[in-house]
């Protein structure tokens, strides 16, 4: 069960740690909880002042201008996450994680009444609208999330189809869901392994087939006077 920690511990922990006294890992085994605990009540108090530590404020909403700024500025390398959420005022690194992670899944976030959001989901599309998608977002710096919605697509799809393109040229945006992988043809080298893989275990099935076809016949054969 997690440790409740009250706001003036909390205080106190910190103010040490300012002054020098103590780190914040020491800190963490003297109240008891996980070092990363200390780096948030750190990063609160110097972005937000005391205040900040108050336990009935960490069920703070955000817009979603605010996650999609923290995300992108994050992926784009300019900080690290305590960093982007000191400067977005964000409570905690598990909260921008999860962030990223429904960012690089669906590439936006609208707010809602409830105050959460919803992400855009996938779409079926051509595959000469796929290669207008991956050529357009390789040309505008690999903007995932703005192809997503210029696209009406997922950033996940964006994404995918722009590292084929780059690997694989044309054929790697083609959809093969539903074909056999013994009747394709490679895209790469460890594609055209693959594809002999199932080739060989493909005419290794129908040879064993065969063969017990040839051994039904021959019992049957055995059995039947009419044949000998």
């Amino acid at each position: 069960m997690r440790k409740k920690i009250s706001s003036e511990e909390k205080y106190k922990v910190v103010r040490q740690i300012l002054r020098g006294e103590i780190s914040q890992r020491y800190a963490a085994e003297i109240v008891g909880v996980h070092w990363s605990s200390v780096q948030t009540w750190m990063r609160l108090y110097e972005s937000e002042g005391a205040a900040a530590l108050e336990r009935n404020g960490r069920n703070r909403g955000y817009s979603a201008e605010t996650k999609q700024a923290a995300v992108q500025e994050y992926l784009a390398g300019k900080g690290s996450l305590s960093t982007v959420c000191k400067k977005y005022h964000i409570r905690a690194n598990v909260t921008l994680r999860r962030w990223i992670k429904v960012y690089n899944a669906h590439g936006r976030f609208t707010s809602k009444r409830s105050g959460g959001s919803y992400m855009r989901t996938s779409r079926k599309t051509t595959q000469d609208e796929r290669l207008k998608i991956a050529k357009d977002c390789l040309e505008n710096g690999r903007d995932y999330g703005a192809m997503a919605l210029k696209y009406q697509v997922s950033y996940q799809q964006a994404r995918t189809w722009t590292l084929r393109y780059e690997e694989q040229g044309e054929a790697g945006l083609e959809d093969r869901r539903g074909k056999r992988k013994a009747t394709q043809e490679p895209r790469t080298e460890l594609e055209r392994l693959q594809i002999e893989n199932e080739r060989l275990k493909h005419a290794l099935y129908m040879a064993e087939m065969e063969r017990d076809l040839l051994k039904k016949l021959e019992e049957v054969e055995r059995r039947d006077p009419s044949h000998k």
